[in-house]
């Protein structure tokens, strides 16, 4: 379409004879557009200055200006034209969403723009299908976390050229599309918070479902009567397949919709029952165990004096002939609502009559008594004049105590030896703040306390703990300055699930006092700003990372939008950006956002297995390899996307290849001429130089589509000189009348069906390893007792089966000596 609009252009500016010339003008203007573009593309793919680019430009309309009589203006307007088409526009403007925006906000901004763009809505607009694709391109782009900090950090650069190319009819994004993100009832989980979710302790029931299945379309509104009648009862969560298919296949979905309850601790129950917001009810309901207490005469009493003792209240509904008192469902649903909070009872006062008048009651009626109360007192016992579950919760909670409030003076004796999960307010309360009392109930058997500073009262504090605006903080017992802020969803299940991974682990919010600018010890700092999405994906990763290098290496954020200075020292560009500090050395981490990625790293780090070259050590090592020596080596650009997606792969194989294959890298951003002097065009470029010494500049290109370590390992492997010879069931035979052959068989030998290989030089030369588990390699050694299996050599390790193998070898040697030649 661009490419048509362009030669339309130029045509109208050609002389007149030329047009006679119709399909040789269009032949040629072809070949300068495709230039042109290409031109483009790589400049955007390419850190190329644009002089360099123009200049190239220069030289080829300088060969086609005699003919065409075209001026140099025009063709450099239209490359800055097509320059400026690559490049595209912001992202975040696109789709009219601020770079904080959350992945829900950026479907929802998107659905907006796709329902008014579509081409399907614009019949008569030429543009629409390019303005379009530009818009579905951000989308695709910002919803995925790994993508969206690649364009962050390296803008469009960092990104495959053909992502948001395809995109669906309109019908789809106005029916299907986003199915319950307008539902405030129903929370749309993804991989980033899923498992935060179904760990915190509430009970959730999740609608795993695919925007195309015509079931879970059916099922929408029964669905979201069903959250609305169990709202605040229950979480009630819905996971869209379509967009998170890693995470439902982890999950075993299999069809559509897949409904299930999620319990911390427990295996997930699928529910197969009538799709009904009734049987929804009641299956759902069938998990409040919650026990709601019948109060009478002979345990009263004792009943509300051990909840007081215990710092809880009593939630007590009286029934009678007269007036109204709570329903058994509504019991019980208030007493899974307010479960290790208040205690929920009943009260028959028509047998229980001189009972319900030493409370004052003498009709139906619901009170909540909180610890300590009594009816003598005035206003300490909250009746309610509601028979609403939803309004009887929200009174209780707003009448329950608030959390423990922490000045400067109990502050540091109180954090000193135990947990605290603490709450630093501004002035108002939030909407969420009575929410915030549930968490005690949720953490009392993690053993972390819940308490609030009020940083207006207490200022001095905050600024001293640079927090600056309200937030959730957990102080893991060691002092005031070991300690790591909240930075996920303001919501009860993601603050507990917070808080109990982080004092698991061992990461510590990082301020100027306490940098490891000059630490002995080895530090993995992340810095990141608390806007950035990929940034909070991160951060659960890095507390899982630091439990498995605990006492090795410790682990700290900082936040950039705070310490800008400290950052700039550091010339942090983009968020997040991960570096190991080891005394005066730096290294930054360019691999996926796991916590496996950044184990490997760190192993790497410690035991590289990639060599990094430079100009010198190009030359030296690779061009003046010694003869046999085998070399793969990976050309790359840190801001290219299946760069960094190689890389961790890069490692793997390395690894496989030890003492092989040798395997380096070479960064062609920093090292532009070298890679320009081995003509590297394109990223990555990954390339094997073979061990003849003679010809050093000879190398094979891999042109795989995998790009997984063991797809690399094979390619390079089958460089090696070819060490085996296949073997068919009647040769096989021969080697029972031999003494050192090797036989490799997948399983266990059977004659007639297995082709076995006989391997005549080292076994470091194995070309692949067993495919299955079961698969084994025995070395043959000729007798009766091994005629059909050999002796197993359990590992997939070539040294360790080289070992293996030459300990027999050299034990069957003095008996191979002693026999005679015509023995063999």
């Amino acid at each position: 379409m661009r490419l048509a609009k362009l030669r339309a252009k130029l045509r109208a500016k050609l002389p007149t004879q030329c047009h006679g010339h119709a399909q040789r003008v269009n032949r040629i203007l072809n070949r300068v557009l495709n230039r042109i573009l290409s031109f483009s593309v790589k400049l955007t793919r390419l850190s190329a200055p644009l002089v360099v680019v123009v200049v190239a430009l220069g030289g080829l309309v300088m060969g086609f200006r005699v003919v065409l009589g075209v001026q140099l203006p025009l063709l450099l307007s239209v490359t800055m034209m097509a320059v400026v088409w690559a490049e595209g526009r912001d992202y975040y403007d696109l789709l009219r969403v601020g770079r904080e925006a959350t992945t829900r906000e950026i479907r929802q901004a998107f659905k907006k723009l796709a329902l008014t763009m579509h081409p399907d809505k614009n019949p008569g607009d030429s543009s629409a299908h390019d303005k379009f694709v530009e818009v579905n391109r951000a989308y695709e782009v910002l919803k995925d976390e790994d993508l969206r900090k690649k364009y962050d950090k390296y803008g469009e650069k960092g990104l495959d050229e053909q992502q948001g190319g395809r995109y669906e009819s309109w019908n789809y994004y106005r029916y299907d599309f986003g199915i319950y993100d307008d539902d405030l009832e129903i929370i749309t989980l993804d991989s980033g918070d899923f498992e935060a979710a179904v760990n915190s302790g509430e009970i959730w029931f999740i609608n795993f479902y695919f925007p195309r299945c015509s079931h879970c379309h059916e099922l929408a509104p029964t669905w979201r009567a069903f959250a609305k009648e169990m709202d605040a009862v229950i979480r009630i969560g819905a996971v869209n397949c379509g967009d998170n298919n890693h995470l439902c296949r982890r999950k075993g979905i299999n069809s559509y919709p897949s409904l299930f309850i999620f319990r911390s601790g427990q295996k997930p129950e699928k529910y197969n029952g009538e799709r009904s917001k009734d049987e929804l009810v009641n299956f759902s309901m069938k998990f409040i165990t919650t026990t709601v207490t019948q109060l009478w005469q002979g345990n009263v009493f004792s009943e509300v004096e051990s909840a007081f003792s215990s710092g809880l209240g009593w939630l007590i509904t009286f029934c009678s002939h007269t007036g109204d008192c709570l329903e058994p469902r509504t019991t019980q649903k208030l007493a899974g609502m307010l479960d290790g909070l208040v205690k929920v009872g009943r009260m028959d006062c028509i047998a229980e009559e001189q009972l319900c008048h030493s409370f004052h009651v003498t009709g139906g009626a619901t009170a909540l008594f909180p610890p300590g109360s009594s009816l003598d007192q005035k206003d300490s016992v909250l009746w309610l004049n509601t028979l609403d579950s939803k309004e009887v919760y929200t009174q209780v909670m707003n009448h329950l105590p608030d959390l423990e409030l922490l000045t400067r003076d109990s502050f540091q004796s109180k954090l000193a030896h135990h947990r605290w999960l603490v709450s630093f307010t501004f002035g108002e309360r939030s909407s969420t703040s009575s929410e915030y009392k549930k968490l005690q109930a949720f953490l009392r058997n993690d053993h972390i306390q819940v308490g609030r500073v009020n940083c207006i009262t207490d200022s001095e504090l905050c600024q001293s703990l640079y927090i600056h605006k309200p937030c959730v903080a957990v102080f893991k017992g060691l002092g005031i300055h070991d300690f790591e802020i909240h930075h996920g969803k303001d919501v009860l299940y993601n603050i507990v699930g917070f808080a109990k991974d982080s004092v698991r682990a061992h990461v510590t919010t990082l301020q100027p006092d306490n940098f490891p600018a000059d630490r002995k010890e080895p530090w993995l700092v992340d810095f990141f700003a608390p806007w950035c999405p990929p940034c909070r994906a991160l951060l659960p990763e890095l507390r899982k990372a630091s439990i498995h290098l605990a006492g090795q290496m410790k682990f700290g954020t900082l936040d950039c939008t705070i310490h800008h200075k400290l950052c700039s020292r550091y010339n942090i560009q983009a968020y997040p950006t991960t570096v190991i500090i080891n005394g005066s050395s730096l290294h930054e981490y360019e691999g996926q956002h796991s916590a496996d990625g950044i184990l490997e790293f760190i192993q790497d780090l410690v035991n590289p297995s990639v060599v990094v070259l430079d100009h010198s050590s190009f030359t030296e090592r690779v061009k003046g390899r010694a003869e046999g020596q085998i070399w793969a080596v990976d050309f790359y650009a840190p801001w290219c996307g299946p760069c960094q997606a190689l890389m961790p792969e890069w490692r793997r194989m390395a690894r496989l290849l030890s003492g092989q294959i040798l395997v380096g890298s070479v960064d062609c951003q920093r090292f532009q001429s070298l890679c320009q002097s081995q003509g590297v065009r394109a990223y990555p470029e990954i390339r094997l130089y073979p061990g003849n010494a003679r010809q050093p500049d000879r190398f094979m290109s891999y042109n795989g589509w995998h790009r997984d370590a063991q797809s690399l390992r094979t390619w390079a492997l089958s460089s090696l000189p070819r060490a085996t010879v296949d073997l068919t069931p009647e040769t096989f035979s021969l080697l029972q009348s031999l003494r050192s052959w090797l036989g490799f068989s997948k399983g266990r030998f059977e004659r007639g069906r297995s082709t076995v290989r006989l391997i005549i030089r080292s076994v470091n030369l194995l070309e692949s390893p067993p495919t299955r588990l079961s698969d084994s390699i025995s070395p043959y050694l000729g007798t009766r007792r091994f005629e059909h299996s050999g002796e197993p050599i359990n590992s997939r390790d070539s040294n360790v089966i080289a070992d293996t193998i030459r300990q027999r070898l050299q034990q069957l040697l003095p008996r191979l000596h002693s026999k005679g030649k015509d023995e063999l």
